[in-house]
């Protein structure tokens, strides 16, 4: 029943708003694959956990696209709930751009908060709808008046990966793009990819389960680099040592402002799978759209994290082989859970050094193993045999 009222609620919007559809996505503002709570929206609009989905939601219809990983965790979840499961890649089911694209027609609007869109979904989406006289608004979050009790921003503290760990220093990083950029003609490169972002700045943090980066954007020229954060994340090291890096450090909402003082002849580098709609809207300038330099440079491994790996795996190996033998050796002998056998190994793990793990365990049994992406439940939590 709650689900059916935060629809209904979300539809009241839409009309005030003149919306004829409304578009939540999995992502947060930088298009990251997992997202901290805060982001969760589709999760709160339709009551579906799994980490991938795009919910539509229209006047008289609301469609929840997912693909195959979680196709029985799905109807479940959406049980009741009034909304149809798109299975995503099955034959003859519509993505839910052609689904809007379809169905859409002359003066209808497609409404969705730009920034968690990425751009060039958004751009494409809107030519195909503007060939029909319809057209998108991507500047109001709507779920965001129907969730009164949304939990905050994540304000943990950053750590600094020394140079032991990452091989290479942020200043000889920074000279790496520098040099790409000038390759490509652009003066000004924008990133918001938050893997890039802690890449480049040898910097790491906890905003997100199991993934340790920050909420940060960047804009670098050939004469400064702005990171734009909440600085309530920084301690006095990381200040000394961005300034000792040469980083200017601003407002973490700040980067929109920013995107409009730039010049409209200036040539931006950014890629457009990687940087939200929102963005590309705020930016006069002229666009190069080509991937992120640091995501190719931290695809080829230095020395360093070559030997980090290795170091990695070694360890992580030990901690598996001591939880097979310890399953193996009591699961006769004593109670053990699908949780309790996970937990011992995140334990075995942390024995080890481990600092969190990459992603929670999937620890299924039986039944549950026909669920690729499952995560054990008090209710659903199954004893092995």
């Amino acid at each position: 029943m709650m689900i059916k009222e935060r629809l209904a609620k979300l539809r009241e919007l839409m009309k005030r708003e003149g919306y004829t559809a409304y578009v939540i996505p999995t992502n947060d503002f930088h298009l990251s694959e997992y997202t901290g709570d805060y982001f969760k929206e589709r999760k709160f609009m339709s009551g579906f956990t799994g980490s991938a989905g795009t919910l539509v939601v229209t006047e008289d219809e609301a469609g929840l696209w997912t693909d195959g990983r979680y196709y029985i965790q799905a109807e479940r979840q959406l049980e009741g709930s009034t909304i149809t499961l798109f299975k995503q890649g099955m034959a003859g089911v519509p993505m839910p751009e052609d689904y809007l694209a379809e169905n859409m027609k002359a003066g209808d609007v497609v409404g969705f908060d730009g920034r968690v869109i990425p751009a060039k979904w958004g751009m494409d989406l809107e030519t195909r709808l503007k060939a029909k006289g319809a057209d998108i608004n991507g500047s109001k979050n709507l779920v965001d008046e129907i969730w009164t009790d949304r939990p905050a921003l994540p304000k943990d503290k950053l750590f600094i990966l020394e140079e032991k760990y990452a091989g290479e220093s942020m200043a000889h990083k920074v000279l790496r793009l520098r040099e790409k950029m000038a390759e490509y003609g652009a003066g000004v490169h924008i990133l918001t990819s938050l893997d890039d972002i802690a890449w480049l700045y040898n910097l790491r943090g906890n905003d997100i389960a199991n993934t340790p980066v920050f909420m940060a954007y960047t804009m670098v020229s050939s004469e400064s680099v702005l990171l734009f954060i909440d600085s309530d994340k920084l301690t006095p090291e990381i200040r000394a040592y961005l300034k000792e890096n040469n980083v200017e450090v601003m407002p973490y909402n700040a980067i929109y402002e920013w995107l409009t003082w730039v010049d409209k002849d200036e040539h931006v580098l950014l890629d457009l799978n990687n940087v939200n709609y929102a963005i590309v809207k705020a930016l006069p300038a002229k666009i190069e759209n080509k991937p992120n330099p640091t995501t190719l440079f931290k695809a080829v491994k230095n020395d360093t994290e070559i030997e980090n790996l290795f170091k990695a795996h070694i360890k992580d190996g030990v901690a598996v082989t001591k939880f097979m033998y310890w399953l193996k050796t009591n699961v006769s002998k004593t109670e053990i859970t699908e949780i309790s056998a996970s937990d011992y190994l995140e334990n075995c793990r942390r024995k080890q050094g481990c600092i969190d793990l990459s992603f929670p365990t999937i620890s299924a049994y039986n039944a549950n193993a026909a669920m690729m992406h499952y995560s054990a439940t008090p209710d659903s939590n199954a004893v092995l045999k």
